[in-house]
């Protein structure tokens, strides 16, 4: 039983022995056990233990400090650190002692090892002093917990006494880059003995060799540490953007080191002036240079704001040029504008850069007349007209061109582009459709500059639209079958049909070593689709295949197939395509559908046999063939049916492969067992579990705890955001005994609970109580002796319940 429960609990149902473990005890937890002996005439009064009994692991000494190593030695003292043992025996490591050897000069030992601290040392450094100058010393370390002291760990030395020098030397980072307005810190490690004289130096980045001692203010502050020297920099600017060079110096020597520092922030004005690179009555053209400094990051885009030169407020035009040129749309004839340019970078807009005012005016007039336009490529609905750009272009450009035709029966002039036309480099043309067959055209062309639409040109000598017919061109003919007595051609319609619709085609052949070819079907047969068999040829034998197309004006030029085909029965290896909806990887969720579709080809036809992981399939797959096609299907999926699938083809030809991976994910399995508890106190305990041994094919992103009272059967959430595999669960009742419970989650779900088979009270833990004090003898008889002594100054948590007295003779060992 436990020490604060009543009722007895029966821990084994039957021992043959003097011995018994007791197993599924709480660690930390104080136990009274009894035994009761049984004959055939039943059981025995019970013998109980006396003093209680905590269930916790056997606490010995820890295991030797580590990593031993001499600091900063001078001319009667040492620095050492070194690093906790990996294992504390069971119980915390409470404090250390530092032991120490001195040697001879004659290399024997001089004294025997000594405790170097008088009193405990706690942290796992120590600086052993008054040693004597030019003695030769070995250093060791002992872990001390509540079972005694470690062994010692490795020795360090021997180490002759004596003040260190050495030269400075410098670790500093070699760059670092910041937004503007952050506190900068420049942290550089130093060494050196004596401690060297330090001194900061800046240089502009372009100018590195020109490098000035850097000035200390309210802005720019030098801080200097044991080992360290701080350039302290606080709301940074541009203007600290340079080289830092650290100087270090002692009487051994010098040493410098260098770190680039980039402050990163809004970009400086543009470079001007701003020039106007067109001006018409509605819109200007501004140019500009980029900022000189960008800075320091890409300019994204320039911000344009305009104003009338009589007004205040500015109005926004755009934000989007990337370039240094743009058109400002919308101006009012007359008016006079300043336009202002900001460049913008990921950390904001910079400075304006303002334009001198200027007037929206036209200063040019609309383009001459064009020469008369020529026609050319003229079919049944089209022609192409040809024309050059003006002798005269107005002053301005030219930006394109308006197209008219008419019929030569009518007066009206059509516009045929609905968008001006382009100009080109030598001349320009432009092809007009939607004619009707047999009508005659003239056109007339106007050229268009920023003044407006010059007059039209003189119109073109008219044209007919009618098609120019002749035979079509070669179709492009290749095998797809054959058989040991027939060849299956199909065909592509010739690129040109001559002008004229092809009406048909004629399929010819020649047997190899013979000139004539020969038309299927008769001199006057033609075939209509683009795909024919040619039967009725010789087994064994060798031929050649050609298609010439048909149309209005004639029989067109052969296309020829360019390989000679043997009569015989076509073998081809076996070929496996996957169907779109499938790929080499399938992930599908548990209770869904496996499908794979793959389309199987091959002469003769293949064999098909599916497998998983080289073995048989599961036995709810289901296999569905067509005349093209090999399926398996798993409805109602699980876990278990991932794997790798095999599809494997066969046939005369040889035999091809495919796999692909199933990954079939689910709700992780249950937490593993067993749940530990530590860490008990009068409100909390810690849970301890393992991760499920299937996390469902997805990661383990968190668990979800439980508690519920003994004394009842709901269920109440305590966390859901844990991902490691043990948590503090806080906020319990002293005294109350409670069952927790545990799930695993992934991107799929939640999966179950796995309860503690144990409940488990919550309290402070009990531990043994101190020594009792001042223990005296108050009388002495012939058999007997008077003891007197004080409680233990700490219970451990617990009511004394009795004093345990033992004694030994002088001279034994044991009480």
């Amino acid at each position: 039983r436990t020490i604060d429960g009543k009722a007895w609990t029966k821990v084994n149902a039957d021992c043959g022995s003097t011995s018994f473990v007791v197993p599924d005890l709480v660690s930390g937890q104080e136990y009274f056990f009894r035994v009761r002996a049984e004959n055939r005439f039943g059981v025995g009064p019970p013998a109980e233990t006396i003093q209680r009994t905590t269930a916790r692991d056997p606490i010995h000494p820890p295991d030797p400090p580590i990593k031993l190593k001499i600091g900063l030695v001078t001319k009667n003292t040492v620095s050492l650190t070194w690093k906790p043992p990996k294992n504390d025996g069971g119980a915390p490591v409470t404090h250390y002692n530092v032991e120490c050897l001195r040697w001879d000069r004659t290399g024997e030992v001089k004294e025997t090892w000594k405790q170097c601290n008088r009193r405990d040392v706690e942290e796992t450094k120590f600086t052993v002093e008054d040693l004597v100058e030019g003695g030769e010393y070995e250093f060791r370390v002992k872990a001390v917990n509540i079972a005694g002291p470690s062994r010692p760990s490795a020795t360090v030395g021997p180490l002759v006494v004596k003040d260190q020098t050495c030269p400075p030397s410098i670790e500093l980072k070699e760059f670092m880059e910041v937004e503007e307005g952050t506190d900068i810190k420049i942290v550089a490690k130093i060494k050196g003995v004596p401690f060297p004289t330090l001194t900061w130096l800046k240089a502009s980045p372009k100018k590195p060799d020109d490098k000035t001692p850097v000035v200390y203010d309210q802005h720019v502050n030098k801080i200097v540490g044991e080992d360290t020297c701080t350039l302290l920099i606080q709301q940074s600017r541009r203007s600290d953007t340079g080289l830092y060079t650290i100087t270090a110096v002692n009487d051994l020597g010098t040493a410098s080191k260098e770190m680039r520092l980039n402050v990163l922030g809004r970009p400086g004005p543009p470079v001007g002036p701003i020039k106007f690179e067109s001006i018409l009555a509605d819109k200007m053209t501004i140019s500009w240079l980029p900022p000189l400094d960008d800075g320091g990051s890409k300019i994204t885009n320039y911000v344009i704001e305009k104003k009338e030169a009589n007004r205040k407020t500015w109005v926004p035009v755009t934000n989007e040029p990337k370039e240094c040129l743009f058109t400002v749309p919308k101006l009012m004839e007359g008016h006079e504008y300043v336009f202002r340019i900001m460049a913008q970078n990921k950390y904001g807009i910079g400075e304006p850069l303002d334009s001198e005012p200027e007037t929206a005016r036209n200063l040019f007039t609309v383009p001459g007349p064009c020469d008369k336009p020529t026609v050319s490529s003229i079919t049944r609905d089209s022609m192409t007209v040809n024309w050059e750009e003006p002798e005269h272009d107005g002053g301005s450009p030219i930006t394109g061109y308006w197209l008219e035709r008419k019929e030569t029966s009518g007066k009206r002039w059509t516009r045929v582009n609905r968008d001006p036309i382009k100009p080109m480099t030598l001349g320009v043309s432009y092809k007009v459709t939607g004619l009707i067959e047999g009508s005659e055209y003239q056109f007339r062309v106007s050229a268009i500059n920023a003044a407006g639409v010059g007059p039209p040109s003189m119109p073109s000598d008219p044209a007919i639209a009618r098609d120019p017919i002749a035979p079509p061109g070669p179709p492009v003919p290749k095998v797809t079958d054959w058989t040991k007595s027939s060849v299956d051609l199909e065909w592509t319609p010739p690129l040109k049909d001559g002008g004229s619709r092809v009406t048909g085609y004629i399929v010819e052949y020649k047997e190899e070593g013979k000139e004539d070819w020969e038309r299927v079907g008769g001199e006057l047969s033609q075939h209509l689709g683009t795909k024919f068999v040619v039967a009725g040829l010789k087994e064994g034998c060798f031929y050649k295949f050609r298609v010439r197309a048909v149309n209005a004006a004639g029989i067109g030029e052969p296309g020829e197939v360019t390989d000679i085909i043997e009569m015989k029965d076509r073998i081809v290896a076996p070929d496996i395509n996957l169907d779109a909806s499938v790929r080499d990887r399938i992930v599908v969720h548990a209770g869904g559908v496996i499908r794979i579709i793959a389309y199987v080809s091959g002469k003769p036809p293949p064999t098909v046999t599916w497998s998983r992981d080289d073995h048989a399939l599961p036995e709810e797959a289901k296999i569905e063939e067509t005349a093209i096609s090999s399926s398996m299907v798993i409805k109602n999926c699980k876990r278990s049916h991932q794997g790798i699938y095999t599809l494997l083809a066969k046939n005369d030809g040889g035999e091809r492969k495919k796999n692909i991976i199933v990954d079939v994910l689910d709700v992780p399995g249950p937490v593993g067992m067993p749940f530990l508890t530590e860490n008990l106190t009068s409100d909390s305990c810690k849970l301890t579990w393992f991760s499920p041994e299937d996390d469902g094919g997805s990661p383990i992103t968190n668990y979800i705890i439980e508690k519920r009272d003994s004394d009842h059967r709901a269920w109440t959430p305590v966390s859901c955001t844990v991902t490691r595999q043990n948590a503090t669960v806080q906020g319990l009742t002293e005294g109350k005994a409670y069952f927790f419970r545990i799930a695993a989650e992934n991107i799929i779900g939640m999966g179950p609970f796995t309860e503690t088979t144990k409940e488990i009270v919550i309290r402070d833990p009990i531990t043994v109580p101190d020594r009792p004090e001042d223990l005296e003898v108050k009388a002495v008889t012939k058999n007997s002796v008077t003891l007197t002594w004080n409680p233990p100054k700490y219970n451990g948590g617990a009511d004394i319940t009795m004093y345990v007295l033992e004694s030994r003779l002088i001279g034994k060992d044991k009480f």
